[in-house]
């Protein structure tokens, strides 16, 4: 239902953007997001990075990447976007692309779908 790309290896202080491509059914009715998983943190809860609602006019971060983080999506691809700006070595995770039928309570127990992930790594 959701297919991420766009991870990879950047240097602080650089930029990239992930995609996550769901299909028509999931994102003409779900909220879309993104989650990371920390290295060396499996155990934990993956963590809350930033969420678009179903219509797009609303957003959310964590305060970890507000001012840094984008996310945006594309009626027209079935595409939500993160663009990530001034990335630090602690932005390295494995980032999900995730879905949800409300806006509301986006923790990473409560969530629809989720993608396979995509790897970025920030050297420094």
């Amino acid at each position: 239902q959701l297919v991420e790309s766009g991870g990879g290896l950047v240097q602080a202080g650089g930029s990239l953007r992930l995609s996550c491509t769901a299909s028509a059914r999931v994102f003409g009715s779900h909220a879309l997001g993104w989650f990371r998983q920390i290295p060396e943190r499996e155990q934990e809860q993956r963590e809350f990075v930033a969420r678009i609602s179903q219509s797009g006019g609303n957003s959310l971060y964590s305060d970890s990447v507000k001012g840094r983080f984008a996310i945006s999506k594309d009626d027209d691809t079935n595409t939500v976007y993160l663009e990530m700006r001034d990335l630090k070595p602690e932005d390295t995770a494995v980032y999900y692309c995730a879905a949800k039928r409300t806006s509301v309570g986006w923790t990473s127990s409560s969530l629809d779908y989720w993608g396979q992930g995509t790897q970025v790594i920030v050297s420094s």
